[in-house]
């Protein structure tokens, strides 16, 4: 570990080492070993959700929400409806992304603490024929909350609908198998369970939709289906990439496949939720969302009404020592964030508890 803290958050995230090494060459944007270093990348991005027969791994400067904004607006027509599963502030993203674009989108909306029911996407798109696409969030972030991806998108294919996926916070460790999951794009970005750092997002499409999206983004910049087209042409970017990042993010990659890929990044991530649970539940901070529900990727704690309790104080007191939480982003109560991700084990996590523990006792840092 270096002097860095320790960053209990969504993303941006606490890093490998020879992660952040890999970000000390310089390299040429058009030089070949960089053209072969965003092959690799592409490659194995499929790899990591077995889509090498169907999509297409399309990446693009920037954060998470311009790789949303350009899948929405790449993908989705001017005379396309689409519907957008919300349960959370990164779903009514996607619905503001689309309405900005002036799009005609609708909500299906549940609560913040209540995963989308597959029965309720069936019945909206059995009423509504002229639905053409569903986008759906895979790990809800507001709270830590895991949407059913599997029954949904069979709902969604049942009536033959494209489905788009923000796998923003889940892709690399939650199960994403598109050989038998019917999701037409998956969009990530590279600071998330990849454990990269922040500055690229990636779209995989599948070849048949991009193939049909040719024209269709109003953005130069956004626009994947020339973006696509300019790696297949010569393996560049269109525009400067952020090299550094790239080679960050190849080296996670890597270390994924090192690791035994998402299977034991899953693993490494539940015993990370679990350590946190189990002691914050003990300090009496609860859970916001039932544990059927609770991905191991980033948890919601609810302060406990027997116990005055100032956000601020706490922030500062953890980051004294070390630690960066994250603030609630509910939108009805008051609640604190604690991220499972990164490279980080069960030791890190007694440690945090041992921290609250001292903050909550107003001990000397």
């Amino acid at each position: 570990m270096t002097d860095s803290p320790i960053l209990l958050t969504p993303g941006p995230l606490t890093t490998h080492p020879a992660t952040r090494q890999a970000m000390l060459r310089d390299w040429g944007s058009r030089d070949k070993a960089f053209i072969a270093l965003t092959a690799e990348l592409r490659t194995r991005l499929l790899a990591v959700a077995n889509g090498q027969a169907t999509h297409a791994a399309i990446p693009l400067q920037g954060s998470g929400t311009f790789i949303v904004e350009a899948a929405i607006s790449t993908l989705v027509r001017k005379t396309d409806r689409l519907l957008v599963l919300i349960n959370g502030a990164y779903g009514e993203r996607i619905l503001a992304i689309a309405q900005r674009h002036g799009l005609d989108a609708v909500a299906l909306r549940a609560p913040e603490d209540q995963a989308i029911d597959p029965a309720r996407v069936d019945a909206t798109l059995a009423a509504d024929p002229a639905i053409t696409h569903v986008a759906l969030v895979h790990c809800e972030t507001t709270t830590g909350l895991l949407n059913p991806l599997e029954s949904i998108a069979g709902v969604v294919a049942h009536h033959g609908k494209p489905l788009i996926l923000d796998a923003m916070s889940s892709f690399g460790a939650l199960p994403l198998d598109l050989a038998a999951t019917p999701v037409c794009a998956v969009l990530a970005s590279s600071n998330k369970c990849l454990e990269g750092v922040p500055g690229l997002g990636f779209a995989l499409i599948a070849h048949d939709a991009l193939a049909a999206a040719k024209g269709v983004s109003p953005s130069m910049s956004f626009d994947l289906h020339a973006q696509h087209q300019g790696f297949e042409a010569n393996g560049q970017w269109r525009f400067t990439p952020p090299v550094q990042v790239v080679a960050a993010l190849v080296e996670a990659l890597r270390a994924l496949e090192s690791e035994g890929g998402p299977t034991a990044r899953l693993a490494r991530y539940q015993d990370n939720l679990r350590t946190l649970a189990e002691g914050m539940t003990r300090l009496g901070f609860p859970l916001y969302l039932d544990p059927a529900i609770q991905a191991p990727i980033i948890a919601t704690f609810r302060p406990s009404p027997a116990r005055p309790f100032e956000f601020e104080a706490f922030y500062d007191g953890l980051a004294e020592r070390g630690f960066l939480i994250y603030p609630g982003k509910l939108t009805r109560e008051d609640s604190f964030r604690i991220g499972c991700i990164g490279d980080l084990h069960r030791a890190d996590f007694e440690r945090l508890l041992a921290a609250v523990e001292q903050v909550l006792a107003r001990e000397p840092a």
